[in-house]
């Protein structure tokens, strides 16, 4: 691995380290936005030698890690409830 990637994973993993301990996970959209400017600035001062395409690149991946395709969190808990009511209303039909 260059030291390029070596320090693209340490920024990303930094990256994700800091949504988690900060809270972003539950944020509103707009708030987790805002926080990934800021976050990704100091990045940037941090890690001088990633370009403005490597820390877009960040940026975006903490997005991602924001808003995943399959919910975290607080919304994973109410779709499971919702799901956990389909399935016991569900079970209920098939066995009576």
């Amino acid at each position: 691995m260059t030291d390029r990637n070596q320090l693209k994973d340490r920024a990303r993993d930094e990256l994700f380290s800091h949504i988690n301990r900060c809270g972003v996970l539950q944020a509103a959209h707009e708030d987790q936005e805002q926080w990934l400017d800021e976050t990704m600035e100091y990045l940037g001062e941090r890690f001088p030698d990633l370009g403005e395409a490597d820390l877009h690149e960040l940026r975006t991946l903490g997005l991602r890690f924001c808003r995943p395709a399959i919910p975290h969190g607080k919304e994973a808990a109410e779709q499971e409830g919702d799901e956990g009511e389909t399935v016991s209303a569900g079970a209920e039909n098939t066995s009576g």
